[in-house]
């Protein structure tokens, strides 16, 4: 197991993080809405112990994005840091609640179709045990390991006739997870081998463009 869910792989992604040369925040484009995701890290949960990432497909009953895979997040409040949105919205949509002390460091914003530019907020879940999804905005919640976005395969980039931009896909049990959730993921991964990769001019699918 490359990444054991103990203090020493907690220091090693804090480290990477902050040896990561983030792109400096900016301020949106005066079509985009800031908005935060959570990367949040938490033990398997299956007795092997090792560390996964929260993602969650998005409930049916939602205005937007519905039926989507997606990384815990949402549109920052008036006046409120990505940190705090993330923070928040990890609470409200699973019920895990963590604080300033357990980010461990932040992504590249990504600038989405739909009209948002988000930040990648990386945290260490300790306590996760008691994660409760709220059903009004979650229809399932998965465990992805890092072992797994750290295989060959586990990306791949296609094109589309609607775009100059490369499409890229994450492979999970059976299904194809894109952008942006599939680019945040991507460079999560490129940032635990030590490498300064951008995706934001990585395109998202036809069908997330609304």
């Amino acid at each position: 197991m490359t990444h054991p869910f103990d203090d020493t792989t907690r220091r090693n992604i804090a480290e990477r993080c902050a040896a990561f040369a983030r792109l400096p925040a900016s301020e949106p484009a005066a079509l985009l809405k800031r908005a935060a995701v959570a990367v949040a890290l938490v033990e398997a949960g299956d007795g092997t112990n090792g560390t996964t990432l929260l993602l969650t497909l998005r409930a049916a009953g939602l205005r937007a994005h519905r039926g989507q895979w997606a990384l815990p997040g949402g549109r920052c409040d008036e006046g409120e840091t990505p940190v705090a949105a993330a923070l928040r919205e990890l609470h409200e949509e699973l019920g895990v609640e963590l604080g300033p002390d357990d980010v461990l460091g932040m992504l590249d914003e990504y600038p989405t179709r739909s009209g948002y530019l988000i930040t990648p907020v990386v945290l260490w879940a300790a306590k996760s045990a008691g994660i409760s999804p709220n059903p009004d905005e979650v229809a399932s919640v998965h465990r992805i390991a890092l072992d797994d976005i750290e295989r060959p395969d586990a990306f791949d980039f296609v094109a589309i006739p609607e775009s100059t931009r490369r499409v890229i896909r994450f492979r999970h049990a059976g299904h194809f997870i894109h952008a942006p959730t599939a680019a945040l993921i991507y460079q999560l991964r490129e940032v635990l081998a030590g490498r300064d990769t951008r995706v934001a001019e990585l395109e998202q699918p036809v069908f997330a463009w609304k």
